[in-house]
């Protein structure tokens, strides 16, 4: 019986970690979307002011 209970405490113990590293998952997952989502809209805004292309800083102008 005392095997048991103390099976019972550690899986107690390991569920109560992984529902703390899911809610930490849930959180970041959140956080990323919104970034990605602010991303998507900023790169939105640039395409549509027409500067889509993109910037090499080491790659010649079209005129050489």
């Amino acid at each position: 019986m005392e095997k048991l209970e103390e099976q019972i405490a550690h899986l107690t113990h390991t569920l109560d970690e992984l529902s703390d590293v899911i809610a930490r998952q849930d959180t970041e997952i959140a956080n990323l979307t919104q970034r990605v989502q602010m991303l998507m809209q900023r790169e939105a805004a640039r395409e549509a002011e027409g500067g889509g292309g993109i910037f090499l800083g080491d790659e010649r102008p079209p005129h050489y």
